[in-house]
């Protein structure tokens, strides 16, 4: 009899010891489906000896059910899976989980039944009926994502479908995605650019792990660029992973890719219906996908011949996971190369400082385009000292910010107005006694959105409607929005520019790829003059006719203390001010500020990003902060207050003293409470060269807290809320 060792999905259970029945063929990395008491669950054979597991006499072990109709992980894959699991200190069942997302991706070939529009209409039309019809339009899908789709029940679907108004389609789960023609449309390079594309073409051709930072200003064409060492990758017979921090920034990039290869990639992200991931994921599995796009879960998808990854807009910390396995999917990208011995190429106008110190202590290759593509020119930045020039009260646009949008209306221009807070108004408060409207779950305030007409939680999603009187004093008329968000700016324009066509582009308007095509076809139609939005904006997109971008709060982003505030400040506003003037028409930039002389507000104006960068290292260099520091976050949580709060003193008394290891707290986190639980925070300081992992594993280990209690780790943290 062979006795195996499998990881399950449930990190609870962890993995497991089975026989192998006589005649089956099972060998590491496999996917098998095993009997778990009356269930039956799945599960990936391990490599022997790498995963400790219960000791189970032989003659009890359960014999596995069968191999699922699915390549096996790779080696480098299940190598991959255990160093995340040790980094970031979460279960090696829950990483792998991320690696088999679909999970009819590995259970043989299938066909599922799909419904559309008939184009007839039934004999009995109800509000419901009809309302479903317009909302599905040419949509295609099962009956519950028609469903969704409709906004109504499957039975009113099923309704639908019995009258004959929606038709059944039967739709292979697996039919093959086209290659891409690499012939297709090459672009026009110029010389610094094909300098540049040359560098990855020769990386890629070399085979071997190179991380490489492809460090272009915004316009320069970096996209274009770093296309040669896909079709390099593609010519090879390798597949491709580009990774995007934002699925709205899906759409735009798809058309790019088809203009460039004749045919759109494999896409991956949380938008997709359950037949399309898939059908994805086998392609991917099995070779055929040739060239993914996806957000940072498309990075542990079991890619057969993984050749090159592209992390665009490598900066943006998105790729950081806040929940769950907490891994940042740059940091984690550069390792898959590492494992699988193939480049990994890091783009961004304004790359993180780690990724700065990496190329400087010669970790990482730099590949630079220093200028913009074609006749374009970099934008004028100018600030607004909003204490010399302030807006009139009650209002949030400067008088030389207002006048320089009439004069962009006037050339039939397009504008950009960037504030990095949805909604209407941050906070609602009662004028006669003070009362704020705070989350029930979370200690934050409800953000008024008017335009969804209702007051919302950005932590838990808690949602209510607007009260029409105080509940604490009962006054009417009494309620008053304080501070902007995108909306109000959006009013204000309104105001000011009456003829002038508006749009709000935030996550709450733009959810989707397809919402964000729509956008862009507007955008590309002329059918939007201003556009009012937060950092979903200041990202991919290429539009000609902008020509003017107006900063709102500059300020913004530098309170709340925050580690990487400067820098996070300095790339949005870059980025965002390189939307403009990417055509052959010159762009103007306007930062309304109350700090004209902060260090971060005069390197944009200046454009001396160097000094900084130069800057802001030796702050961190001085602070032992990252990267060369590192920094842990403990955070406590329980639905009872005393039980997080003596589980959090237990955890910091039991600190270990170490030396160059500083433990900060407990303490309550600056957002104590989230959805529902009490919050405590203990923060790890360490020296670069420290074991930190090895030391919280340890520490954590001996003590012991009540099931009601969860503690997490989040190694390298981004957020410290």
């Amino acid at each position: 009899m062979t006795r195996v060792r499998v990881l399950t999905l449930n990190a609870a259970l962890g993995p497991l010891d089975y026989s192998v029945p006589d005649g089956m063929a099972v060998g590491p990395g496999a996917i098998v489906r095993i009997p778990l008491g009356p269930r039956q669950i799945t599960g990936v054979v391990w490599d022997e000896g790498r995963l400790e597991a219960a000791t189970v006499d032989a003659a009890k072990l359960r014999p596995i059910l069968s191999v699922y109709d699915a390549p096996p992980l790779k080696p480098s894959m299940r190598r991959l899976i255990e160093w995340v699991a040790d980094y970031y200190l979460s279960p090696v069942s829950a990483v792998l989980r991320m690696a088999l997302s679909s999970t009819s991706g590995y259970s043989g070939e299938k066909t599922v039944t799909e419904y559309r529009a008939s184009g007839g209409m039934p004999e009995r039309m109800t509000p419901k009926r009809e309302q479903a019809l317009d909302l599905i339009g040419d949509e295609q899908g099962t009956i519950r994502e028609l469903s969704e789709i409709g906004e109504v029940s499957d039975a009113v679907v099923r309704g639908l479908v019995k009258a004959g108004a929606l038709e059944p389609v039967e739709v292979s789960l697996d039919a093959p995605f086209p290659d891409p023609d690499l012939g297709f449309a090459p672009p026009a390079l110029e010389a610094g650019q094909r300098a540049a594309a040359e560098r990855l073409v020769d990386a890629v051709k070399v085979r071997k792990f190179t991380p490489m930072l492809l460090d272009g200003v915004t316009g320069s064409g970096k996209t274009e660029v770093y296309f040669e060492a896909v079709a390099e990758a593609l010519r090879m017979g390798r597949q491709v992973l580009i990774m995007l921090p934002e699925i709205a920034l899906t759409e735009p990039f798809l058309n790019r890719f088809t203009a460039r290869f004749g045919c759109e990639p494999v896409t991956w992200h949380s938008g997709m219906r359950q037949s399309e991931r898939r059908r994805a994921w086998r392609a991917i599995a099995k070779g055929e996908a040739a060239v993914t796009v996806g957000a940072r879960s498309s990075l542990f998808l079991p890619y057969a011949r993984l050749g090159l990854i592209i992390v665009d807009e490598a900066h943006e910390n998105t790729y950081k996971q806040e929940e769950g396995v907490m891994y940042h999917a740059r940091d984690v990208a550069v390792m898959r190369g590492n494992f699988e011995n193939f480049p990994v190429v890091l783009a961004s106008a304004t790359p993180a400082l780690e990724t700065k110190q990496m190329v400087e202590i010669g970790r990482y290759d730099e590949v630079t385009l220093p200028a913009r593509y074609g006749a374009a020119e970099m934008p004028t930045l100018e600030t607004v000292d909003m204490l010399r020039d302030p807006p009139p009260r009650g209002h949030w646009l400067s008088p030389p910010l207002v006048q320089a949008i009439e004069e962009t209306l006037d050339r039939k221009e397009q504008a950009l107005l960037f504030l990095n807070r949805r909604g209407f108004a941050p906070l609602t408060l009662c004028r006669t006694c003070g009362h704020r409207f705070e989350c029930p779950n979370c200690t934050a305030w409800m953000v008024e959105h008017r335009l969804l007409h209702r007051l919302a939680c950005h932590h838990c999603g808690h949602v209510m409607p607007p009260p029409d009187h105080c509940p604490e004093c009962e006054a009417d008329d009494s309620l008053v929005a304080c501070g902007p968000g995108v909306e109000r700016i959006a009013d204000e324009a309104a105001s000011l520019f009456p003829e002038a066509k508006i749009a709000v582009v935030t996550s709450d308007t733009i959810w989707s790829p397809a919402k964000a095509g729509e956008f862009v076809a507007r955008m590309e139609a002329g059918d939007i003059d201003i556009v009012v939005g937060t950092q979903l904006v200041t990202k991919g997109y290429h539009f000609p006719n902008l020509t003017l971008v107006g900063v709102v709060d500059a300020d913004l982003g530098l309170k709340g203390g925050d580690l990487r505030a400067a820098e996070r400040t300095f790339q949005q506003i870059t980025q965002v001010s390189g939307r403009a003037g990417r055509g052959d028409k010159p762009g103007r930039v306007l930062i309304q500020t109350h700090q004209p002389s902060a260090p971060v507000i005069e390197a944009l104006v200046s454009g001396d990003a160097e000094s900084f960068y130069a800057a802001e290292t030796d702050a961190r260099r001085i602070a032992g902060a990252p990267p060369f520091g590192r920094y842990a976050g403990i955070v406590i949580s329980s639905e009872d207050e005393g039980q997080a709060i003596e589980a959090a003193r237990n955890i910091g008394t039991a600190a270990p003293e170490i030396d160059g290891m500083l433990v900060l707290g407990p303490a309550p986190a600056p957002l104590a409470m989230l959805r529902g639980r009490h919050r405590q925070r203990i923060l790890v300081h360490a020296r670069r060269a420290l074991d930190v992992q090895g030391v919280i594993r340890e520490w954590l280990e001996k003590i012991e807290w009540p099931r009601t209690v969860r503690v997490t780790v989040d190694i390298d943290p981004y957020s410290f809320l």
